[in-house]
């Protein structure tokens, strides 16, 4: 798959200060930031889904998001002032495939900041999954305008969670 246009890898889109936060970047991954960004999807998940069980050790991620994620997708990461990843997303396609942030920067606007940058990325639209156990992603992307257009029992993705289907589509002119 193609990991997006070339023009802007590693080019900082955004930047902002939270009350009390260092200012953090929005940039396009390089292979680099592999290890830390799979080290963010790792303590976001364990953080924010307790209950549902992974079925890939910390090594298959890691190495999952060094060979497949970083190299073959649209993968933005945010960056800190000092350098460290504080947050990841993916684009596939039209989906919205991962987007996790570090547990303590949950609520900074990092999640926001990363939604709008998928929608200005893919203006036509946007789909993504999520667990039906995680009732504050649910809301997060309520919020941002996305839909609930399925749920399914969990039969198709590894984990066995049943989960949800959201899209967002643009609003016609």
């Amino acid at each position: 798959m193609d990991a997006g246009a070339s023009d802007d890898a590693g080019a900082g889109v955004s930047t902002s200060t939270d009350a009390g936060a260092e200012a953090v970047v929005l940039r396009r991954a390089r292979a680099v930031d592999a290890r830390a960004a799979a080290d963010v999807w790792l303590r976001s998940f364990a953080a924010a889904l307790p209950t549902v069980v992974r079925p890939r050790s910390d090594s298959e991620v890691r190495a999952y998001f060094r060979h497949v994620v970083v190299e073959r997708y649209e993968t933005w990461v945010a960056q800190e002032a000092d350098g460290a990843v504080a947050g990841v997303m993916v684009l596939e396609g039209e989906e919205l495939s991962q987007l996790y942030l570090a547990p303590e920067r949950r609520g900074c606007g990092i999640g926001d900041r990363f939604v709008a940058l998928a929608k200005e990325r893919r203006a036509d639209g946007l789909s993504l999954w999520t667990f039906q156990v995680n009732a504050p992603a649910r809301r997060f992307y309520e919020r941002h305008g996305f839909r609930a257009v399925e749920w399914t029992d969990g039969d198709r993705n590894e984990e066995r969670e049943p989960d949800v289907r959201y899209e967002w589509r643009p609003r016609s002119a």
